[in-house]
């Protein structure tokens, strides 16, 4: 069941919203939480029920988990055992079912052999709650959940809780489970209403209008990676940089956009990340509890800066190296975020000069190397993302349009090819359109208030609800082309 589906939209969530509030206002909270706690894992069941299962071993094992390091003294042998012995257990759930084919296969190419095992197939969500509940055991092991209690029922919400269950954002436990428990959570709010409708269409436009209008252009590209030109390069790679964006963007402002309406404040994981001067900034702003999550429980722990900046180097790429396999089991996501521990490795670096560099070129810099990153992340194989980016920089020569000579023909003189736009035949038919809607929202990403900025706008309005309304029905009259969203896979 997807956020941008009929049933989900008129189904499943109203009746989640009656059943939640309905109970809360009969003073059962605790059957309010059940409800919530049982829609929860429907709406994980509807994908799969076979994975259920799964889900719910891996909640009692971490909940027991936490139980026993927590009774035991804080940081003693004991509770590091305990820990470790957790930690394994959400690291093998995890292994086996995204790692095992890559490793095993990887190793076979490796020693020339044909082992094999049968295909596992990827339990969504797997990822958040396995990070999200390794976060939970760490924070036993030090002692942060001493004092707050937490009954078995609250733990389950806060893994399963429906909005952020599939793909995130990355929770930690002091930031949701306090608000399962307020008092005043439990009553009806028409302000949380509003601002979670705001925050649920525009995510849903961002999905549907944008991302999902990207994806032909994206897999045109990437789908015949070996023979695409200069043009086709660029058109690809920058559709798949907004298409990501906007596709991840939705998905998490419509996660924010559901917990308000239920009066449950999740953390904003986006915040314009493309605006970015920096490697560092862009880290600050996209994906910000996945980014935080990488800094608090595995880079502080290797040391961070504070043995010298060469560990500090070493720490930075040995956390993006993992982040990026985190992603996914392949070696594009690997090289993808070893990419990015370089350049943040760079960007402290540069830093540690002391000198500037003009705004403009630095956003250049940090949009190209993102860019370029993106290409080898989105790339059915390395070489794909090789080759793609000998295209975008002219190591396969520079092929133009054929109806673009007149107007520029001075670049004949320096290399520039032009041939018939049927010859290029990944380009999308308007040609003149594309690079208007790509240019359009290289703008938007730039100078536009994001989803956070607009919410902040709003005025309970007649204004507001025309705007609004009609937003949601262009979006639900295009809900006949759904699609999952991108990071599903990941």
């Amino acid at each position: 069941m997807l956020f941008n589906s009929y049933e989900f939209i008129f189904v499943f969530f109203p009746i989640t919203l009656i059943g939640f509030f309905g109970l809360a206002k009969l003073h059962l909270k605790t059957a309010a939480k059940v409800w919530l706690t049982i829609a929860s894992l429907a709406f994980y069941g509807y994908w799969s029920v076979a994975y259920l299962p799964l889900l719910l071993i891996s909640v009692v094992g971490n909940y027991y988990f936490g139980r026993y390091i927590d009774r035991a003294q804080t940081k003693t042998q004991k509770a590091k055992i305990l820990l470790w012995l957790g930690i394994g257990f959400n690291l093998a759930i995890l292994g086996y079912y995204k790692y095992a084919n890559f490793f095993v296969g990887s190793l076979s190419d490796l020693l020339e052999t044909s082992w094999v095992i049968p295909k596992v197939i990827l339990p969504l969500g797997i990822s958040f709650y396995s990070f999200t509940q390794i976060a939970y055991l760490v924070d036993a092991y030090k002692g942060d959940i001493r004092e707050r209690n937490y009954d078995f029922l609250s733990y389950c919400l806060f893994v399963v809780f429906f909005p952020q269950l599939i793909a995130g954002p990355i929770l930690r436990h002091d930031e949701l489970i306090p608000e399962f428990n307020k008092p005043k959570n439990f009553l009806f709010s028409n302000k949380n209403i509003s601002l979670g409708l705001i925050f649920f269409v525009i995510g849903l436009a961002k999905k549907v209008l944008i991302a999902d209008s990207l994806s032909p252009w994206v897999a045109a590209v990437f789908d015949h990676a070996g023979v695409v030109t200069f043009l086709e390069a660029w058109v690809g790679a920058l559709s798949y940089t907004f298409q990501l964006y906007f596709d991840f963007s939705g998905y998490c402002d419509m996660a924010v956009g559901l917990g308000l309406m239920m009066n449950i404040p999740l953390p904003i994981n986006f915040d314009s990340p493309y605006k970015a001067t920096s490697i560092v900034e862009f880290w600050r702003r996209w994906h910000i509890t996945l980014s935080n999550f990488l800094r608090d429980y595995l880079y502080i722990p290797l040391g961070g800066s504070r043995r010298g900046q060469v560990r500090r180097y070493i720490n930075l790429l040995i956390t993006m190296l993992l982040g990026g396999l985190w992603h996914g089991a392949g070696w594009t996501y690997i090289i993808w975020g070893g990419m990015h521990g370089c350049y943040l490795a760079i960007n402290h670096g540069w830093r540690s000069l002391g000198r500037k560099m003009s705004l403009p070129i630095a956003w250049a810099i940090t949009f190209a190397a993102v860019l370029a990153s993106w290409v080898i992340f989105r790339a059915n194989t390395l070489h794909d993302g090789v080759v793609i980016l000998q295209a975008m920089i002219g190591m396969k020569g520079i092929v133009f349009p054929s109806e673009y000579q007149v107007a520029l023909p001075w670049l004949s003189n320096i290399g520039v090819q032009f041939e018939p736009l049927k010859e290029l035949a990944y380009l999308p038919e308007n040609l003149k359109l594309t690079i208007t809607v790509l240019c359009g929202l290289l703008f938007g990403v730039i100078f536009l208030p994001n989803t956070q900025q607009i919410a902040k706008q709003f005025k309970p309005t007649w204004w507001w609800s025309l705007l609004l309304g009609s937003l949601a029905i262009v979006c639900l009259v295009s809900l006949n082309r759904i699609s999952e969203f991108l990071y599903f896979q990941f």
